[in-house]
């Protein structure tokens, strides 16, 4: 039988505390523009390339913060990437492994990895 259902990734959420300080955070941290819609009152779609980022303040609780990261984003410079999020206040989780990838935690706690492509 043939599924329905898509291989492919919409999208992925993040809680967040705050829809307004994080929609400027990840778009600071991404190099995007912050003119983008609040949808709800608790959701912004992050512009992305390929599957989409969706940030929701409505399913924000101490439970629903990311311990592990379930998605990377991509980077050419692993070096420049790191001191990057540094500066930006991210809080970095690991130092750059095998020159490939790090971890971070945003300003809520959520555990991102960025990894070299």
């Amino acid at each position: 039988m043939t599924s329905p259902i898509l291989n492919q990734i919409g999208a992925v959420f993040i809680s967040v505390s705050d829809i307004e300080k994080s929609k400027e955070w990840y778009c600071r941290l991404l190099g995007l523009p912050t003119d983008g819609e609040v949808l709800f009152g608790h959701l912004y779609a992050v512009p992305m390339k390929g599957p989409g980022l969706v940030l929701d303040s409505k399913l924000f609780t101490s439970e629903s913060v990311l311990k592990v990261p379930s998605f990377h984003l991509n980077t050419e410079d692993i070096d420049a990437a790191y001191d990057f999020v540094k500066q930006n206040g991210g809080e970095i989780m690991t130092d750059i492994e095998h020159d490939h990838w790090f971890n971070f935690k945003d300003p809520d706690g959520n555990v991102i990895m960025v990894c070299r492509c």
